[in-house]
């Protein structure tokens, strides 16, 4: 996991022209293309010393973001295939620090407590805002429903309402057509009721689609669509 962590975190790295773990020169990768090639390339078996490269990654990156300047949050850092706002890639870094970190909690059997709700909220909204191009690709594939109900740009259209219960929770309205389509109330087709740290740990793969939702209403083929989507967000 710690490996994984510093392989991705290279992505932001890089962005902000430091060095990568992987070396210079190397190729885009997606964030698994990525964790492979660097645990082929890594020493075997794995210690404990894997854990010091990777913390002394981490505070660099947030020295050097802290003291960048205005306009940092907007460098893109590509993730192979898409790209996020830099400031949108330290949440997804938060995301997986956490996730990941209670994959090892769980196994040495060791307490780990989700982040405090404002915290909570902004990870489960970045995790929305990437459904409706993951609904897209996914729809170019084949593994989604057809669009139905194409609109113009920036245009209300068949919405999914994602109602999340608890700990960072809210109300979402996730886009089901297009990515360039606004999520709306007035054009919901569906709802989704389920706890922001279940909607999370769908996000992570942690949780199969059909177990997910606390409840459910509306349009059956717009729901499995749209938490299919979020679990295939994850990438380990």
């Amino acid at each position: 996991m710690i490996r994984h962590l510093t392989a991705v975190d290279g992505l932001v790295s890089a962005a902000l022209g430091l060095d990568d773990p992987l070396g210079s020169g190397v190729k885009p990768l997606s964030p698994t293309e990525r964790t492979e090639t660097y645990w082929a390339a890594a020493y075997q078996p794995p210690t404990r010393a894997v854990r010091e490269p990777w913390r002394d990654q981490g505070h660099t990156l947030v020295r050097t973001v802290s003291f960048a300047g205005r306009g940092v949050g907007e460098i893109s850092v590509p993730y192979g295939g898409f790209a996020l706002p830099l400031r949108d890639a330290l949440l997804e870094r938060a995301f997986e620090c956490w996730v990941h970190g209670g994959d090892i909690a769980k196994a040495v059997d060791y307490p780990h407590e989700p982040p405090s709700a404002p915290h909570l909220h902004r990870l489960i909204d970045l995790a929305v805002r990437l459904l409706p191009a993951t609904l897209a690709g996914r729809r170019r594939a084949g593994l989604a429903a057809p669009a139905r109900g194409l609109v113009a740009a920036g245009s209300p259209g068949r919405s999914l309402h994602l109602e999340v219960e608890g700990k960072g929770g809210g109300d979402w309205y996730i886009a089901l057509d297009s990515p360039a389509a606004v999520g709306s109330p007035d054009h919901a087709v569906a709802r989704v009721a389920l706890d922001g740290v279940e909607f999370c740990r769908l996000v992570a793969g942690h949780v199969p689609p059909v177990e997910a939702a606390a409840g459910q209403e509306g349009d059956r083929e717009a729901i499995n669509d749209v938490l299919t989507a979020a679990a295939s967000l994850s990438r380990l």
